[in-house]
C-alpha cells in the first residue's frame, strides 16, 4: 500500500477528500429523502354519528381527498362525550395516517366545561384546515308578537324572566350563544335543555319554549312552512346562505360585538409531520374551491372555507377566549 506522501498531488487530494467525507458528522450530511406520504389508507375520524353535520362534511371531502392522495380515505365514526372521544382517538394516534374532523366545541370549549377531557388542544393536536362555517339562526315560536329583531329584543326585555329558550344541552353552542346574547342585550330567559335540535324544534313549534339558537338545516325548512319565526343570524355580517336575515349585532348597542359561528375543521395528532400537514391543508383548500363541493356545502347550510393551518389556530384561540368569558360569567359546566 502506498503511503499518502508517496502519491502524486492529484491522487493525494482525492484520498484526503475521501477520508474527510468518511468522518463528516451525520447532522451535516444530506438527509435521506423522506418516504412518500401516504403509504396506506388514511383514517378520517369523526366524533359524531352518521347523518350528523360533521359526518356529512367528512364524507363530502373524503372522496376527492382520496383521489388527490392516491389512497383511500376512510371515515370512521367514534361517537360519544360531545365529540371528544373522536378527538381523543386522533390525539393518541401514532400511525401517521390518522386525521379527524370535528365541530368547534371539542376544540374550544370542551376542556373549559370539563377539565377531565383527556387531551390538550395546543399540546396534542395539529390544526390543518377549517372546512365549513355556518351561523346559528335565532328562531322563535309563532306566538311571539315581535315581527323583527329589534322588536323581539324589546319584547324580551319587557317580559323579565318569563321567557324560556331551548338548547341542545349545557355548554353547547346553542346554550352559550344565548347566554352571550343575554349579557349583551339585557334580556332574561330561562334555559331548557333538550337532547337535540329536532326536539328543540318540536318544543318551539308546540309553543312550549319561546326562543332558541338553532342550526339552519332544521330551523329554515320549518320557518318556510310557517311553523317557526326566524329573527337573525349569529354572525357579525350577513351570511351568504341567508342574506335576508339581519345579523344580531345590528340590533345591539354601538361597540358591542356578537359574532358567533358553528364551524367544522380537520386536524391531526401533534406527531403529524409538518410537510404532511401542509400538503393536507393545500389539498383540502383546493377541494373546497371546487364549485360542485361548494354547492354541496351550501345546500347543507355551510359556507365552504379551506384555510391554512395558522388560520384555524387563530380561530380556535379566538373562540376559546370568547366562550371562556361566557363560561366564567355563567358558571356553566357540561353534564
Amino acid at each position: 500500500m502506498h503511503h499518502p506522501s508517496s502519491l502524486s498531488p492529484p491522487r493525494r487530494r482525492l484520498l484526503q477528500g475521501a477520508l474527510a467525507a468518511s468522518v463528516v458528522p451525520a447532522w451535516v450530511r444530506p438527509a435521506r429523502a423522506a418516504a412518500p406520504w401516504p403509504q396506506k389508507p388514511v383514517r378520517l375520524v369523526v366524533g359524531f354519528p352518521p347523518g350528523s353535520s360533521p359526518d356529512a362534511l367528512a364524507r363530502t371531502v373524503a372522496d376527492p381527498l382520496a383521489q388527490a392522495l392516491g389512497q383511500a380515505v376512510i371515515v370512521e365514526n367514534k361517537v360519544g362525550a360531545a365529540g371528544t372521544i373522536g378527538v381523543t382517538a386522533v390525539a393518541r394516534a401514532t400511525d401517521g395516517h390518522t386525521i379527524g374532523l370535528t365541530g368547534n366545541g371539542p376544540l374550544t370549549t370542551a376542556k373549559l366545561l370539563n377539565p377531565a377531557v383527556p387531551y390538550d388542544v395546543a399540546r396534542d393536536l395539529r390544526p390543518i384546515s377549517l372546512v365549513g362555517s355556518s351561523p346559528f339562526v335565532l328562531a322563535g315560536s309563532t306566538d311571539m308578537p315581535a315581527a323583527d329583531l329589534r322588536g323581539l329584543l324589546a319584547h324580551a326585555r319587557s317580559r323579565g324572566d318569563r321567557l324560556s329558550y331551548g338548547s341542545v344541552g349545557p355548554g353547547s353552542g346553542s346554550h352559550l350563544a344565548m347566554e352571550l346574547l343575554k349579557t349583551l342585550s339585557g334580556i332574561q330567559a330561562v334555559h331548557v335543555p333538550f337532547p337535540g335540535f329536532p326536539q328543540v324544534a318540536t318544543a318551539l313549534m308546540g309553543q312550549q319554549i319561546d326562543l332558541s339558537f338553532m342550526i339552519p338545516s332544521i330551523a329554515v325548512p320549518q320557518a318556510r312552512n310557517g311553523r317557526l319565526r326566524l329573527y337573525g343570524v349569529s354572525t357579525a355580517a350577513p351570511f351568504p346562505t341567508f342574506a335576508d336575515l339581519p345579523p344580531l349585532q345590528s340590533a345591539l348597542a354601538a361597540g358591542q360585538s356578537f359574532d358567533v359561528a358553528s364551524w367544522n375543521a380537520i386536524f391531526g395528532p401533534a406527531s403529524l409531520p409538518a410537510p404532511v400537514v401542509q400538503r393536507l391543508s393545500e389539498e383540502i383548500a383546493r377541494i373546497l374551491k371546487a364549485p360542485e363541493v361548494r354547492q354541496r356545502l351550501f345546500d347543507q347550510g355551510w359556507q365552504a372555507l379551506g384555510t391554512a393551518p395558522e388560520a384555524l389556530t387563530r380561530t380556535i384561540a379566538r373562540d376559546t377566549a370568547m366562550w371562556g368569558g361566557v363560561i366564567q360569567r355563567t358558571g356553566v359546566r357540561s353534564e
